[in-house]
């Protein structure tokens, strides 16, 4: 069966649900989250998406990313994705919220109201290879350096949201 997301409107209020592809193919607005994990020496872990996803594969992220399922409580579906992907157990806490569109590979759109959601973590990810390709800690000159010559190297969303996280991850 069909992974559903919950669309939404504009101030992030519940309006039904739709099967993931479908709001992806219609470009309809659905709640997402993205999960950015720090460790002690404040190197954040990106993850490479496998080239197998059905969009933006191959690409650099920010830890893990997903969709709340109906009924599901954003830091909740973070927690959950967050095991799913990268076999990492931490707390998350809510940054701030981005509402994004944008168009992807494959005839897709990403419009979504996405919760940015952060964590700690020292261990070493455990990554699903279904959904991981690669992984690795790194410091905050070292991505923007990197996006910077690279940019098409990593998701939109990633690039769209990284001077914010930075931004209130710093006044934090």
């Amino acid at each position: 069966m069909e992974e559903r997301v919950v669309l939404v409107d504009q101030n992030d209020r519940a309006l039904g649900t739709e099967g993931k592809l479908k709001a992806h193919r219609e470009g309809r607005l659905h709640r997402a989250i993205s999960v950015f994990i720090v460790n002690s020496k404040g190197e954040w872990l990106l993850q490479k998406r496998t080239k197998q996803k059905y969009h933006s594969g191959g690409l650099w992220s920010n830890t893990c990313c997903g969709h709340p399922r109906p009924g599901e409580e954003t830091i909740a579906a973070g927690e959950r994705r967050l095991k799913e992907e990268m076999g990492i157990e931490t707390k998350l806490k809510e940054m701030f919220t981005f509402v994004y569109k944008v168009p992807l590979d494959n005839g897709l759109i990403e419009y979504e109201y996405d919760h940015v959601l952060t964590g700690t973590f020292d261990g070493v990810p455990v990554p699903d290879g279904e959904e991981v390709e690669d992984w690795k800690f790194a410091s905050l000159d070292a991505i923007g350096d990197g996006m910077k010559q690279h940019s098409d190297a990593y998701t939109a969303w990633f690039r769209i949201c990284f001077d914010e996280v930075i931004k209130r991850r710093l006044s934090s």
